[in-house]
């Protein structure tokens, strides 16, 4: 997957019962679900049926990811994570937490102004 600034690369769901959830989706639209070994315990990647292209991630609110909210979350492609992550404080958002390796690079989760959340990657 190429990765181009400004582009949407991801999104993934992370809560307490990812077992269950992707079990959820995988009725409710046909997703294929696939488990992704996280060492000690198994998120899942969900692909399409017709083509078993990887649609998103659902991961257990486990270690890295304990803090994050249960929502949907899409990870924007930036060219520079350190800079974006300047400007959003400086505009009034807010970085939540450290920058995390994904890769061969890095992402982060931020509050916009009105309250929403999503994860910058670069």
């Amino acid at each position: 997957m190429v990765k181009k600034s400004g582009r949407i690369l991801w999104h993934d769901l992370t809560v307490e019962d990812a077992e269950g959830i992707s079990s959820f989706y995988q009725e409710l639209t046909g997703w294929q679900k696939e488990g992704l070994s996280m060492g000690e315990y198994e998120d899942f990647i969900m692909k399409s049926p017709e083509d078993n292209e990887v649609i998103a991630g659902i991961c257990h609110a486990k270690g890295a990811n304990i803090d994050l909210p249960a929502q949907w979350l899409m990870y924007i492609v930036v060219e520079s994570l350190d800079k974006s992550l300047e400007i959003c404080k400086k505009m009034g958002g807010k970085v939540l937490g450290e920058k995390r390796k994904m890769g061969e690079g890095f992402y982060c989760l931020i509050q916009d102004p009105a309250g929403a959340y999503v994860m910058l990657s670069e």
